[in-house]
């Protein structure tokens, strides 16, 4: 029983209860490695003293242009410094950083910059036409701070404010601000989820923090690790390695592009010992000009679809080490991963393949993933066989939706995570999704809502009906297939080619169909249609198109 008296006598003080942030690990980086390399980007290298102090100077001008503790501020770029610079002057000064995808087209970063009232936005200069189609649709458009990178291509941004003039209004030796409260939110990263409107993810200096520990234990960074940054960080804020790199007293080596002679390139140059990568990278990897192997191990963890085995073994030949985790945005990125256990490195190939397909176990700071019986709520048998929905609980789960009671709810409810996917629990505990959640598409590590392209589908004026399925995908994992059923007098006019145009128009072109059927959509007796059919009709049409000889 309690002893209420202890625990009165014994309360929480400044010296021991600090709100837990990831902007104490820069602090700590600079304090520890103060003239350690933080970031490498072509020519340009800062030390962790610079890191702090450029950071710090973009929080105090911030604060300098009237951003108030809570309001956000968005960037829009590639991995560059400046997006780093952000993970930490943006919460720094007690605002709230909101990462866009910078494949996104104009009407898409419009909504976000709406929905979050953006007060200010970093835009790279080479996204300057399509931010200024966006900020023509608002009706109070943010300051526009431009970042001129100097490997960035494409049009003049025009900005308010140059992002190094910027800083320069601003004071080096500003602390950042610690929040008041761990629960005070640091970011809102926008996912289509299964709707076609993007949802704000809204997530706390708490969970990144803990999310940044698993990170850095899980992956075994150190101060004697090079990150190279492969992996968007406007995806999930770089899975929180945003944060680990820094909280090791890492180096992260910068990447504009992701391509395959600049991988290996910044590899041996730089001795890179870690990178992330969706599985479509590490095909890229494999199938570029062999380079010279490694000199020292680099670890590689990929998400989304599982590395096929093949991947598996032309990875490791060139001298990676694969792990496979799960997550998702509203859980700050990985929650699950497939923690190596003794005996697995001598299966076969085949056999420690399969092994690795599964999502695993929670990471270290996750406090539960385990799976439901979709109906009864009640966990099922971990027989590997039975299936139910995969559900996450801690401390590294969202706060919930901006804007949106209803779907946090939803999402929230019973006390877990609802990730929508289904899947099994095998007897050693580990989980492994079956079937992903119908209506979202991962292709390339990027998640599209089939939706929001039915949406525009259904725009077209001569289709009558359209459904939207993934598509196996050698190179993506999964591509969009889109069929679709035209209004009868259309039939003889309409191709699949210009309706693919159509979306080509309208979405990011990552979204858009790469292929499209002319079909009568199979229906359940009430009318609904059948997208079990249709994925199997595009996996037949992926294996078709596979067997088929060139030339």
């Amino acid at each position: 029983m309690m002893n209420p008296t202890l625990e009165h006598e014994l309360a929480p003080n400044a010296a021991n209860h600090v709100p837990l942030s990831p902007l104490s690990f820069l602090k700590r980086a600079a304090q520890v490695y103060p003239q350690r390399d933080a970031v490498v980007y072509g020519n340009r290298r800062y030390t962790y003293q610079q890191l702090h102090q450029r950071s710090r100077a973009l929080a105090s001008a911030l604060e300098r242009v009237g951003v108030q503790p809570g309001e956000r501020v968005a960037i829009l770029a590639p991995n560059i410094p400046e997006m780093l610079e952000a993970h930490y002057g943006v919460p720094g000064a007690g605002a709230v950083l909101v990462c866009i995808n910078i494949r996104l087209e104009a009407r898409s970063i419009a909504f976000i910059l709406r929905h979050c009232a953006a007060r200010v936005l970093l835009c790279d200069r080479e996204f300057g036409a399509v931010v200024h189609q966006a900020l023509a649709m608002l009706d109070t458009p943010p300051l526009l701070v431009g970042i001129d990178d100097a490997q960035a291509e494409g049009t003049d941004l025009a900005p308010n404010l140059d992002y190094e003039s910027f800083l320069a209004q601003g004071d080096g030796n500003r602390p950042l601000s610690a929040p008041h409260n761990e629960w005070q939110s640091i970011a809102i990263n926008y996912t289509s989820g299964t709707t076609g409107d993007p949802k704000g993810v809204v997530l706390h200096h708490r969970g990144a923090y803990l999310n940044a520990c698993a990170g850095a234990l899980i992956f075994q960074l150190g101060p004697r690790s090079v990150y190279l940054w492969t992996l968007p960080m406007f995806h999930c804020n770089g899975w929180s390695h945003t944060w680990a790199v820094t909280l090791s007293g890492g180096c992260h080596v910068c990447l504009r592009k992701v391509q395959p002679e600049a991988i290996h390139a910044a590899i041996a140059a730089h001795g890179v010992t870690h990178l992330s990568a969706a599985p479509v990278v590490m095909s890229m990897l494999i199938h570029a000009p062999a380079g010279a192997a490694p000199s020292q191990a680099v670890s590689v963890i990929t998400g989304g679809a599982a590395p096929p085995s093949a991947v598996i073994a032309a990875m490791e030949a060139r001298g990676f080490s694969i792990t496979h985790a799960y997550g998702m945005t509203e859980s700050y990125g990985p929650s699950t991963l497939c923690l190596w256990q003794p005996g697995v490195d001598e299966l076969p190939l085949e056999a420690r393949a399969r092994f690795m397909s599964r999502q695993g176990v929670a990471h270290p700071m996750l406090e539960e993933a385990t799976v439901l019986d979709s109906e009864t709520g009640q966990p099922v048998p971990a027989d590997g066989a039975t299936l139910g929905e995969l559900v996450v609980r801690g401390n590294t789960v969202m706060k919930g939706y901006l804007h949106n009671p209803e779907a946090t709810r939803s999402a929230l409810a019973g006390g877990w995570l609802h990730t929508g996917d289904l899947a099994v629990l095998h007897p050693d505990g580990y989980v492994e999704i079956k079937d992903r959640a119908k209506d979202i598409i991962i292709s390339g590590g990027e998640n599209i809502s089939s939706l929001e392209i039915e949406e525009v589908l259904y725009q077209h004026p001569e289709v009558l009906e359209a459904a939207v399925v993934a598509r196996p995908d050698s190179r993506w994992g999964e591509t969009p297939h889109a069929f679709v059923t035209l209004c009868a007098e259309a039939q003889a006019g309409i191709t699949g080619e210009e309706l693919i145009r159509w979306c080509r128009e309208r979405l990011a072109h990552f979204k858009a169909p790469r292929h499209v059927s002319l079909v009568a959509l199979p229906k359940t007796a009430t009318g609904k249609i059948q997208k079990f059919v249709l994925r199997e009709w595009a996996r037949q049409a992926a294996a078709a198109a596979s067997d088929r000889p060139e030339g």
